[in-house]
């Protein structure tokens, strides 16, 4: 009985961290997004670079909740785990400004391109940054040793 109690609580204690192990999150590009919801009309497209963009904040936020939980449990001193929370509220904050200013770059380069072009490629852009954001914050916590 004792051995299934010491079996249960292993479980208990390592399901949580699987949620932050290294990550093999395959992170398509804008093109991909693109091309993926190009199947439907342009609306129909729009819809869905929408629903790429949620789903992809969804995950951001998860990774990046996660990844405070992380440091959080950090085996290191209680300064240097400050440190590290105050350093990935920023970054996050930053990466923000960063997304915001790069998907509008990125988007301008659809010219005079007729309908949606511009804010469906904004949309892909902002889907692609997210996704690859959260697989930078999965994989900067995955090693860290806990307590």
């Amino acid at each position: 009985m004792r051995q299934i109690t010491i079996i249960g609580v292993g479980f208990a204690i390592l399901f949580p961290l699987l949620s932050i192990a290294k990550s093999v999150v395959v992170v398509k590009g804008g093109k991909d997004l693109y091309d993926e919801c190009g199947a439907y009309s342009q609306q129909g497209m729009k819809e869905c670079l929408v629903k790429k963009v949620h789903d992809s904040q969804e995950f951001l936020k998860k990774a990046e909740a996660d990844a405070f939980v992380a440091i959080k449990k950090w085996g290191e001193e209680g300064k240097y785990i400050r440190a590290s929370g105050a350093a990935l509220a920023i970054s996050n904050r930053e990466f923000i400004k960063y997304r915001t200013a790069q998907c509008k770059f990125s988007a301008s380069l659809s010219g005079g391109a007729a309908g949606n072009a511009y804010e469906m490629g904004r949309l892909a852009c902002v889907a692609e940054l997210n996704m690859t954001r959260a697989a930078q914050l999965r994989d900067a916590v995955s090693n860290l040793p806990l307590k």
